[in-house]
């Protein structure tokens, strides 16, 4: 979890704060303009919570994290550390994935947490310097048009990402044959992959929960 969650926060954080606040510098002149920028912070918020913190984080985490689980899987592979685990009667596969992937999971989780506050953190900044919005007006329109279910619904995204990049690039790095070449190549193709699963996993779940305006 250390080296997964926390070695990769700092990106995360950054990545998520740095698009929340480019958003609120894009569309506060046009709030301002229309004189709705009272509902700057909740139109950030939402669209903050529901996929630019989860999936722009995930996206990080497996750039981070994911290829250095691929790397280090693969290479015990090509050096047969894999092979001698297997001599030693020990499941190979549940002593390499499974506690990447519930450490995956559970920081994954705690990253989308910490970067909607971020997010929302660095949209109030941005409207109160560039449009001269009160930062209680921001808070009070984050409150007004947010709903509990865009957070859990975010969360679990983020369990859900953090387990497939985990699952994806330990696969991946396990798969892998050759030499130091195919560490490299395995390093890119799982850094890959994980952005399609990521994608494909996030319109997934938005159909299953938001899909019908239920």
């Amino acid at each position: 979890m250390a080296s997964i969650g926390f070695d990769s926060l700092g990106i995360c954080l950054s990545i998520v704060f740095i698009s929340a606040c480019v958003i609120a510098l894009q569309v506060g002149h046009h709030f301002l303009m229309s004189g709705g920028e009272s509902y700057i912070g909740g139109f950030l918020a939402i669209a903050l919570i529901r996929e630019i913190a989860p999936g722009f984080a995930a996206l990080a985490l497996a750039a981070r994290a994911g290829t250095a689980i691929t790397a280090q899987v693969a290479n015990m592979q090509v050096t047969n550390q894999i092979d001698a685990i297997d001599v030693l009667k020990v499941d190979s596969i549940g002593y390499y994935f499974a506690p990447r992937i519930i450490a995956g999971a559970i920081t994954c989780f705690c990253i989308v947490l910490l970067s909607e506050f971020t997010g929302i953190l660095g949209g109030s900044i941005v409207s109160y310097f560039s449009i001269g919005l009160h930062p209680a007006r921001y808070l009070n329109s984050v409150w007004l048009m947010l709903v509990m279910k865009d957070i859990y619904i975010s969360l679990f995204k983020g369990f859900i990402f953090g387990g497939i990049i985990a699952l994806v690039c330990a696969t991946v790095g396990y798969n892998t044959s050759g030499g130091a070449k195919n560490v490299g190549e395995s390093t890119t193709k799982s850094s890959v992959l994980c952005t399609i699963y990521i994608l494909c996993a996030d319109l997934i779940i938005d159909i299953l929960f938001y899909m019908g305006g239920n």
